[in-house]
């Protein structure tokens, strides 16, 4: 169960880009509780402390309750405005928690137990954890700090899903309703690819006609090109004269007009 923080906010009455610049002008951050069937109220709060609770985990996942001079409300935190490069919030936005109410709120996830797993031992396996947060459902009182997932059973070549994780009493994953497609991988462990390089040290690699020399003789270690023939032998003569046979027709052709 989510624990809960007690916070110092005080209310303010002046609204509107003016008043919000002159608060923060004071070191003081402009800030909203709404819902619970009640009407909004503006509140404002010190900027060092809200920069201080910005950096811790429960600020953003616990029940917060806010104390405002002697009266106490129970809400979430919402939503958180940031300057785009000053270290300072620009504004906070808290939800009024009603006891008998479901809410909706993403937890961060803890892994466990990841050194002493199977992946975890042994050397060139990668253990990717795809998610760190989830969004649960339940009732104020069930809300967990935080989910914890132990890893002491995962084997290479597993993939968890978010079905998978085991949940606290009362909590469920609003997104396993809308089917498998949803019921994303959260941690898988696979072993890591290695490219081999290939040693061609004392191997001599096949020579082709490309690696040949442009004199026509074959590189060291390789044959002559084909088609070519070898060096120091002669076509054969007799063969050398097909030219004459076209020749005898055209001597044929003139034959006729002799006779005449």
């Amino acid at each position: 169960m989510a624990k809960s923080h007690e916070i110092e906010v005080e209310f303010r009455e002046l609204q509107g880009k003016g008043a919000s610049r002159r608060l923060r002008l004071s070191d003081k951050v402009p800030a909203i509780l709404y819902g619970g069937g009640i009407a909004p109220r503006t509140l404002q709060i010190s900027q060092k402390l809200a920069y201080r609770y910005s950096k811790l985990e429960w600020f953003y996942t616990n029940l917060l309750v806010l104390k405002v001079g002697g009266e106490t409300q129970t809400a979430l935190l919402r939503d958180v405005q940031r300057h785009p490069f000053k270290p300072i919030l620009m504004h906070l936005d808290f939800q009024r928690v009603v006891e008998n109410e479901i809410i909706r709120l993403r937890v961060p996830l803890h892994f466990e137990n990841q050194d002493i797993s199977v992946p975890g031992k042994t050397s060139g396996c990668l253990v990717l954890r795809e998610l760190n947060d989830i969004e649960v459902e339940c009732f104020p009182k069930d809300l967990p700090e935080f989910v914890s997932i132990d890893l002491t059973e995962l084997q290479i070549g597993d993939v968890w899903h978010m079905s998978d994780i085991k949940l606290p009493a009362g909590v469920v994953l609003p997104s396993l309703k809308l089917g498998k497609a949803h019921d994303l991988p959260v941690v898988l462990a696979k072993m890591q690819a290695v490219e081999e390089e290939a040693d061609g040290a004392g191997i001599a690699a096949p020579v082709t006609a490309s690696a040949q020399k442009a004199d026509g003789k074959p590189a060291a270690g390789g044959k002559a090109a084909a088609g070519k023939a070898p060096a120091g032998k002669a076509a054969p003569a007799g063969k050398a004269a097909p030219a004459g046979k076209a020749a005898a027709p055209a001597a044929a052709a003139k034959a006729p007009a002799k006779k005449k």
